[in-house]
């Protein structure tokens, strides 16, 4: 009998132990359940919980839930939420570095744009993101304009006012003439249907998941811009791990997941893009090469501009690495 309890005790006390160690990580979005970055971020939420042998298990809060859109990096700061899906250009000015993802006609494609974003900011995340521990960066396809009457010069800007994806966009509606809307992507609609906006800069399935191409009409065929985006975690959460615990993390905040997470979300962009086009009474237009490169040529003082603002001495050459690493993963706009 003495035996039996002892081994009863000793059981009950490392079924304790090992419970301890579980770790449940509250991740907020502020996009909608039904949003394609919502499989990506599945499947790399299961494949920690594989690699961890189930002490790690990630619980999505979609929809502002936990908090506006804007908040979501402090958030993460805070401990409201261990892990915080972040757009980067929210809060305009506050990560200048990042920014630099968002010059227009910069990126071509989200997958490889995911991953030169990701391995390019990394080490500068480490100081304008050191509140919280950066797990990993990325990009989705080209997103372009989207409004209710055919826009093919950027002067035709002049006098609109448009619902901006971020702060460069902003500052390019306002160089052009036009007035920025400032509302997040969860309003962007109610903002058209009220006149408040007449057009919107959006990715292809956002703007139908949004119900946007029910307001619309119309979406120029051009890789106007992308936004980028980042996962952020609570660094008294992650402290708070095992060491086998972090090395599953750091495993999964990496350059590798952030091609991942850019490869799902693209297959999702691109059917978005598919049916926009085939969507009765929405027209898909293409540029010609002069009106491209009148965009191209309107957009290319902003890059001056944040070369100017980024904060750090030689801009220019790391700007040009950022160009180098999406040459190199086939994602630079030629």
């Amino acid at each position: 009998m003495k035996l039996l309890a002892r081994t009863t005790a000793f059981l009950l006390i490392a079924t304790a132990g090992a419970s301890a160690q579980n770790v449940e990580l509250r991740f907020s979005t502020w996009l909608p359940p039904k949003h394609g970055v919502h499989e990506a971020l599945q499947n790399w939420a299961a494949s920690i919980k594989e690699k961890s042998g189930g002490t790690i298990s990630v619980t999505l809060y979609p929809a502002e839930q936990l908090g506006r859109a804007n908040d979501h990096y402090d958030m993460a700061r805070d401990g409201i939420a261990d892990l915080s899906f972040l757009n980067v250009g929210y809060q305009a000015g506050r990560f200048p570095l990042a920014e630099a993802v968002h010059l227009p006609f910069t990126v071509a494609n989200g997958v490889g744009g995911s991953k030169a974003f990701d391995s390019w900011y990394r080490p500068h995340a480490e100081t304008e993101m050191s509140d919280v521990k950066f797990c990993l960066g990325f990009v989705h396809e080209p997103g372009t304009l989207h409004a209710k009457k055919e826009i093919r010069s950027p002067a035709e800007i002049s006098g609109m006012k448009i619902r901006s994806a971020h702060a460069t966009m902003a500052n390019f509606v306002t160089t052009l003439g036009g007035t920025n809307v400032r509302v997040s992507a969860p309003e962007s609609r109610s903002a058209l249907e009220s006149g408040v906006a007449d057009a919107v800069t959006f990715p292809w399935e956002s703007a139908k998941i949004f119900g946007l191409d029910n307001v619309v009409s119309y979406s120029m065929e051009a890789p106007l811009y992308v936004a980028g985006f980042a996962w952020v975690m609570n660094h008294g959460t992650y402290d708070a791990m095992t060491d086998e615990q972090k090395a599953v993390m750091d495993e999964h905040c990496s350059t590798q997941w952030s091609g991942e997470i850019g490869s799902t979300w693209s297959v999702h962009e691109k059917a978005g893009h598919e049916a926009l086009k085939t969507k009765a009474g929405h027209t898909v237009y293409e540029l010609t090469a002069e009106e491209t490169a009148a965009w191209r040529e309107a957009a290319a003082p902003l890059r001056q501009q944040w070369i100017n603002g980024a904060g750090i001495d030689d801009a220019q050459g790391v700007f040009e690495s950022f160009e180098a690493a999406l040459e190199a993963e086939g994602a630079k706009v030629e």
